[in-house]
């Protein structure tokens, strides 16, 4: 079978590289909402799923999609990727000093018929206090608005400002990993 990446974000691409694993990238626009009623780990599930649905037509039986959808939860506000640098600032302020959850939906599907496999990990990232300094270096100096809540672990701010993560730390890069690899495995 041939691996299809459905995504344009450069840490993924970078993760599956790491893992050894060739690939190929397609992408296209898909409309990334979701009803109102779903919560955490269901909105990333929901959005992994959508995604590989706006794909599945094209699939050749010997090829396997991966899609995915990273989101960060603050209680049960959902922080998208900002809309601006003032967005960013707001958001990263709102998750200075306090722990806060990341989840990466996945959707494998194969082309010739069989069942996809969906799940999602969860990690729990803790922050300690920055300020409004730090907070304005990161935003100016790196690029936060292709992040959903406005960060990535693997950039300055992550370096600087996470004390400790509960779960997989390339789940909060965009991937996890681990279960990645288990669910290809059925299929590659």
């Amino acid at each position: 079978m041939k691996l299809i990446l459905a995504s344009g974000s450069p840490r993924r691409r970078q993760l599956l590289t790491d893992l050894g694993l060739a690939y190929e990238i397609r992408l296209r626009e898909v409309d990334e909402s979701f009803p109102a009623d779903l919560r955490r780990a269901e909105i990333a599930e929901y959005l992994a799923r959508r995604k590989a649905a706006a794909y599945r037509a094209d699939l050749g039986a010997d090829e396997v999609l991966l899609t995915a959808d990273t989101i960060v939860c603050l209680d049960d506000d959902v922080l998208n990727k900002p809309a601006d640098a003032a967005e960013a600032r707001q958001m990263l302020t709102r998750l200075q000093g306090r722990a806060h959850q990341v989840y990466t939906g996945v959707c494998v599907l194969p082309g010739d018929g069989r069942e996809p496999v969906v799940f999602a990990d969860e990690t729990t990232v803790y922050f300690r206090a920055m300020s409004e300094a730090e907070i304005a270096f990161y935003v100016a100096n790196y690029h936060p608005l292709d992040k959903a809540g406005a960060y990535g672990a693997q950039d300055w701010l992550g370096l600087v400002g996470i004390d400790r993560l509960e779960g997989s730390y390339f789940n909060v890069m965009g991937l996890p990993t681990h279960r990645v690899w288990a669910a290809l495995q059925a299929f590659l």
